[in-house]
């Protein structure tokens, strides 16, 4: 979105002030898809932060904070301690108020990956693949009802309003009832892990940015919308996030099942927001889902 001069509204304004001192606005880089607003600020003393307040039909706030309040803090604050010279590849929470739904993040430096000439580069993956590893290991423990939690929320995004085709809706529920429900390990997982929540700087260094959609996931979930888009038809792109990761999580039965209800989710969540080209992928992610069950002969 090409930036736009708007102000921060007294309110806000005055939040950020008693976490910041004063500020004025930079840009703003609001997507408009659910009301929440971003700005990018810059303080009297030189500080920069990226400022959002999030929307009431937007539910990703409680997600964010609490990936900076249980997850990036220890991060970043480790990383500091051991004086890396990476340690701002992660943001940082400056400042944060429930009641305004707003949050406060030092500024990251860079652009965003997505359409930029770094979203071709091999190095740009093995960076990220190294990001996602680290924020993995942050935490570990076994869930033994995340599978059928997940596997009902599938069925109902299947029960609600969407564009699927009624015999690929058929095609989706035969592949779901022949599913198990293990316990699974999770870990701190992004959420919304590709290129638009990527940013590199001048010198190639890349940087994880917006965690709205991080829970405790398995590790894998992070990996259903970059297998689908970037990753795909590109082994070399694929090596290098392999190389930076350091293992490939992409195979067997929990792979299969992630990526189901994944494609399930893109295509239904795109329709009910209206964003059509997501929705167009979501479809492609179905299509190749169901492709991959009736390879492992999960459905007829």
């Amino acid at each position: 979105m090409t930036p736009q001069q708007q102000d921060l509204d007294t309110v806000v304004h005055e939040l950020v002030a008693a976490w910041l001192g004063p500020v004025r606005v930079v840009a703003e880089h609001s997507s408009g898809l659910l009301g929440t607003r971003v700005w990018q600020v810059r303080a009297d003393d030189g500080t920069r932060a990226a400022v959002k307040r999030y929307a009431g039909a937007d539910r990703h706030f409680e997600r964010e904070l609490a990936a900076h309040t249980q997850v990036l803090a220890d991060m970043t604050d480790q990383a500091a301690h051991a004086d890396q010279a990476d340690q701002d590849r992660f943001p940082r929470l400056l400042g944060a108020d429930r009641d305004h739904r707003l949050l406060a993040l030092a500024w990251l430096p860079g652009r965003l990956v997505e359409h930029q000439p770094a979203e071709e580069l091999p190095e740009t993956y093995r960076q990220a693949g190294t990001l996602l590893a680290r924020l993995h290991a942050a935490g570990s423990r076994v869930d033994g009802d995340w599978e059928a939690a997940e596997h009902s929320r599938a069925l109902g995004l299947l029960a609600a309003e969407h564009r699927i085709a009624p015999a690929t809706v058929a095609r989706l529920r035969a592949a779901l009832a022949r599913h198990e429900h293990p316990p699974v390990r999770v870990v701190p997982t992004h959420g919304d892990f590709h290129p638009r929540n990527w940013v590199v700087d001048e010198d190639g260094t890349v940087r994880l940015i917006d965690f709205g959609r991080h829970a405790w996931r398995p590790p894998v979930t992070d990996l259903a919308r970059l297998d689908a888009q970037q990753l795909a038809g590109r082994p070399d792109l694929t090596a290098a996030f392999v190389e930076g990761y350091g293992t490939d999580l992409r195979r067997g039965p929990g792979w299969r099942r992630v990526r189901l209800r994944e494609a399930i989710a893109a295509a239904v969540w795109s329709h009910r927001v209206g964003a059509s080209s997501l929705e167009a992928q979501g479809h492609r992610m179905i299509a190749a889902a169901l492709a991959d069950e009736e390879a492992a002969g999960a459905i007829g």
